[in-house]
């Protein structure tokens, strides 16, 4: 599934300039940012209310397709532009982080090995 796909079926909205057609391969939650760095997987989509550079710097450590933020989060600006910079799609959703996974798992997104 690309990252457009899964933005439409959690009403996301995709902040970053590019990513959209990034390849998800599997899916977590987590907010402790060393616990994702350990077990990080390329092409996840990552779920997290986190929204500083360090997430990013997370997410391009494993060339993660997404981060996700739930509850209409969102990360400011330079955030954004080192996630377009790194190729990592930045998404915001108004659901819940539990709500993301669910539909996540309903569309086939398996969890990390």
């Amino acid at each position: 599934m690309k990252v457009s796909e899964l933005a439409l079926r959690i009403s996301g909205e995709i902040l970053t300039a590019g990513g959209a057609d990034n390849e998800i391969k599997c899916g977590c939650v987590c907010d402790l940012l060393s616990w994702v760095m350990a077990k990080g997987e390329e092409g996840c989509a990552w779920v997290t209310v986190q929204t500083h550079m360090n997430v990013i710097a997370v997410a391009a450590l494993h060339d993660m397709a997404c981060v996700i933020c739930p509850e209409g989060m969102k990360p400011d600006a330079l955030v954004l532009k080192k996630a377009e910079d790194e190729g990592i799609a930045v998404v915001t959703s108004g659901m819940t982080a539990y709500g993301i996974c669910s539909l996540m798992h309903d569309a086939g997104i398996a969890p990390e090995r």
